[in-house]
């Protein structure tokens, strides 16, 4: 694993990035490619740990610690340091279809399980597993590969998202007849239009899918089953279904104002930008656009970081994200956040940084919660007005929060993003199948399973596990075609 003495040898370097001023000027890639020795070097710092635990992804405290997808990362990161790219592209392809998609967007909940996190910065895995990637669609070494034998076996995979590839990819693989159907007038789902072209360029995401089809699986567009297509023909026309439409049903705010012109959910917001861009480069302008506004963004995750790196891009006047909770600390806390937990600590993404840099200062408010929004007379919003809060944990274990009286705050805005999750699945076709559902209104199938209620009907990602990581959503893609291919033949070899 690497070289021992690496970790001692090497200072932690991840993927480098484009200087914030110069990105926003465009919707390019924010970030650089690693430099091959500098990636060699990287993977020297994985420390022959002798029980790795970046690998095994579980659930800790209700946050992710290693990879879902228990990805080799010892095997890649070992060969990488040995110069064998080639044999480290194949491993990280054995247990990750797409490692381009996690090694941009995925949080990397490998590296705060990295032993070597104890007490060093962990190993940058994410950006060695980028170069792996990288490196093998440089050299030619990423192609087709159609299987050699067909069954006659047809499986119709419902949404395109990660989970719905995943499913798809595996399911080729077995040799069955796959078709993916997608609502959108593009392939890809989240990736395509819930990511900004800057943080996963949809050439990134396209490149995959035409090696897809090129393997045989069939995409189908602007198709909604249940609309589009009758969920009665989709039985009848399939062996089998697996259902990874995704959780996209958004959390509300439902406080005065929220009818107001220029209040928005954040997907609104960036399906329409990333549509725009790849119609016509903005040209057609059927984009929400933030120029010259003053921006609130109200969310503190991820999702809202690429509410800021948009706005930036527009030209909004102002930016201000709000968090209802305090500011993290630098640094985790080990009486309450303890290693291999998910490090809980602050962090400045790739907005905050463009945010910094164009207007001067993190955008961030902390303990901020939302009031109302006030109108301008016209029926658009110009305020928004809220309060300072306290968060406290009673004897009962209960989170508590406190209106702090006498921080009452007026922001200016014309634009407000919600970017605070999603409640689950949508539930139409859910009902139309007549599916069970578990007490969040997700489709209701046991992990390692995911089978449904309703016979040969599978679920798999978002839609069954509520909102989560790109790269749980792969791990249940794989595992829900080896289930299902199971279901088909009786016996199967998928892993």
């Amino acid at each position: 694993m690497g070289k021992p003495t690496g970790f001692k040898e090497y200072q932690r370097q991840s993927t480098p990035e484009r200087d914030p001023l110069e990105r926003t000027k465009d919707w390019n890639d924010y970030k650089l490619p690693m430099d091959e020795q500098e990636a060699k070097e990287q993977g020297a710092r994985c420390m022959d740990c002798g029980i790795p635990t970046c690998h095994m992804g579980t659930d800790i405290s209700g946050m992710t610690s290693g990879c879902p997808v228990y990805h080799l990362i010892p095997e890649w990161n070992d060969l990488v340091y040995q110069g064998q790219w080639k044999q480290a592209l194949e491993r990280e392809h054995r247990m990750n279809n797409f490692p381009e998609f996690t090694g941009m967007a995925c949080p990397a909940p490998c590296e705060g399980a990295c032993v070597l996190g104890i007490n060093e910065p962990p190993v940058a895995i994410r950006s060695i597993e980028r170069s792996i990637i990288e490196k093998g669609f440089d050299e030619g070494w990423v192609k087709p590969e159609p299987p050699t034998i067909r069954t006659e076996k047809l499986v119709a995979v419902v949404g395109s998202g990660p989970a719905g590839l995943a499913a798809a990819a595996q399911l080729n693989k077995a040799g069955h007849n796959v078709t993916v159907y997608e609502r959108s007038d593009r392939i890809g789902g989240l990736l395509t239009y819930g990511i900004p072209e800057m943080k996963l360029p949809y050439k990134v995401v396209e490149r995959r899918i035409n090696i897809l089809e090129k393997e045989g699986i069939n995409f189908v567009t602007n198709t909604e089953i249940g609309k589009d297509y009758p969920v009665s023909e989709l039985r009848d026309d399939f062996d089998a279904v697996i259902l990874c439409g995704g959780a996209t049903k958004h959390r509300d705010l439902k406080i005065d104002g929220r009818e107001l012109k220029g209040v928005h959910f954040a997907m609104e917001f960036l399906h329409a930008n990333t549509k725009s861009l790849l119609d016509s480069n903005l040209q057609d302008e059927n984009y929400i656009s933030a120029k010259g506004k003053d921006v609130i963004v109200i969310g503190g995750g991820d999702t809202g970081t690429d509410c800021l790196a948009t706005s930036i891009r527009h030209g909004c006047k102002s930016l201000t994200q709000f968090d209802y909770h305090e500011k993290k600390p630098s640094e985790r806390q080990e009486d309450e956040n303890p290693w291999p937990q998910w490090p809980v600590i602050h962090r400045v993404e790739y907005g905050h940084k463009e945010s910094e840099a164009v207007l001067g200062k993190d955008p961030r408010a902390y303990t901020v919660l939302t009031k109302k929004f006030v109108g301008d007379g016209n029926g658009h919003v110009k305020e928004v007005h809220t309060i300072d809060v306290e968060q406290y944990i009673d004897e009962k274990g209960n989170r508590i929060k406190k209106e702090l009286p006498g921080t009452e705050k007026v922001w200016p805005a014309q634009l407000v993003l919600l970017a605070i999750g999603f409640t689950g699945p949508e539930q139409e076709l859910i009902k139309e199948m007549g599916l069970k559902t578990d007490q969040r209104t997700n489709i209701k199938a046991d992990y390692g399973q995911y089978k449904t209620s309703v016979d040969g009907v599978f679920a798999a990602g978002d839609m069954r596990r509520g909102q989560s990581l790109i790269v749980w959503a792969i791990n249940e893609g794989r595992e829900a075609a080896r289930e299902c291919d199971r279901y088909l033949m009786g016996t199967t070899q998928l892993p």
